[in-house]
């Protein structure tokens, strides 16, 4: 059975290595690193902060397994040269504008 790693690049800790030093290792969680606690080589559990507004961020969810984590860590930038639209256009000019004509009302809606 394959284990995934819930953080990857967070450090490892054994078991018996969080119980020589738990209140160290809670001190590294509360100032915001991220540590998988391993059982046996496998990871088991993480010690990690808790977000200010208590809501789990994307670590917390992958580790739950309800979340995969991205494939690829590059992101597109926001476009670029997109030509600036008026907000205060109506429908009839940008149609008088392609050349097109105004729809007409019909039955008096």
């Amino acid at each position: 059975m394959m284990h995934l790693d819930p953080a990857p690049g967070a450090p490892h800790l054994g078991v018996r290595d969080l119980r020589a030093d738990l209140a160290a290792h809670v001190r590294r969680a509360e100032a915001g690193e991220r540590v998988i606690v391993t059982v046996d080589g496998r990871p088991a559990a993480q010690l990690a902060p808790i977000s200010p507004d208590g809501t789990p961020d994307l670590d917390d969810l992958a580790a739950a397994g309800l979340v995969r984590r991205p494939l690829r860590s590059d992101r597109p930038g926001p476009p670029q040269d997109l030509p600036l639209l008026p907000i205060d256009i109506s429908i009839d000019q940008v149609l008088a504008d392609l050349g097109g004509e105004p729809l007409r009302r019909r039955g008096g809606l």
